[in-house]
């Protein structure tokens, strides 16, 4: 029998008690999961002093999911800025709920779906988790947690939510983080897909596959959502805390300079790379504004 969202209780991560909150996360978690398997995310998150609260998987009750998402918005225990960040049909759930007029400050989206099933259906076991995740340890967790539901990410996810999820809807600023090798939504239409919204910046992952907060390089994916929240805080136009005044060591080209809000939609949708654990950096080039 498969786990309904009240099978699995809201998961909470606080603020460290000597510090004041800064803002909420809401995660929404993918096809298969549940609250708790965002522990890791949740902790580090929270050690900078952000609410964290994940909810159930949208995929199995989607009315549920969003009567939880609703309440916890409208609680004033929770401050803003106010984020949800969703993850393969919890960021596709997200933006349908963002572009719907729900009252968020920002969306961060991990491993976005481009089509209802995957492109490269991943099949169940040991290549289903291969399809999510590069991280040994969160493929263990994976494979011995009984609340997980192998297969899930063969599910399709229903056509009404790729029609209610138009990004040129969402006026809130977004954060996009995405594999490069994802098999399940592969980067180059989920680029096409960020390309539709006007306030984006998108992340590739060198080499990593879907789950873009849960791969081995959830360490770098966790702080690009912490610069995220912490340039919200000063406002929706997202102004840089720390700019890169020389290129330093990596590929030759120079970076040019930063973009400013409301330039061209190009330099809006073009992606940064964040170089995989243990390879040679990246650009650090950051898209968008």
């Amino acid at each position: 029998m498969s786990a309904a969202p009240t099978d699995h209780p809201l998961a909470a991560w606080d603020n460290p008690p000597a510090i004041a909150p800064r803002g909420t996360v809401i995660v929404v978690p993918g096809r298969g999961e549940h609250p708790a398997l965002y522990g890791r995310f949740g902790q580090r998150i929270s050690a900078d002093a952000y609410l964290v609260r994940a909810v159930g998987d949208p995929a199995q009750d989607p009315d549920a999911v969003a009567a939880q998402i609703r309440a916890l918005l409208n609680d004033p225990a929770l401050p803003a800025p106010r984020v949800l960040a969703g993850s393969d049909g919890g960021a596709l759930f997200a933006v349908a709920l963002a572009a719907g007029g729900a009252d968020v400050d920002g969306l961060v989206l991990a491993g976005l779906p481009v089509t209802g099933a995957p492109a490269a259906p991943p099949g169940e076991g040991s290549s289903e988790i291969e399809a999510r995740t590069s991280c040994p340890t969160h493929g263990r967790l994976l494979g011995s947690d009984p609340g997980f539901r192998p297969g899930a990410l063969n599910e399709p996810l229903p056509d009404a939510w790729f029609d209610a999820a138009d990004l040129s809807r969402v006026t809130v600023p977004v954060l996009g983080l995405h594999g490069r090798s994802d098999t399940v939504s592969p980067f180059d239409a989920a680029r096409e897909r960020y390309a539709e919204g006007a306030n984006v910046e998108l992340y590739a992952l060198a080499e990593g596959p879907h789950d873009a907060l849960n791969d081995r390089n959830h360490r770098v994916a966790a702080a690009t959502v912490l610069l995220f929240l912490e340039r919200l805080r000063l406002g929706a136009a997202l102004p840089e805390i720390a700019v890169r005044e020389l290129p330093g060591p990596g590929p030759a080209s120079t970076p040019g300079p930063v973009p400013t809000p409301g330039t061209t939609p190009a330099a809006a949708t073009a992606a940064a790379t964040v170089p995989a654990a243990g390879s040679a950096a990246g650009s650090g080039e950051v898209s968008g504004r």
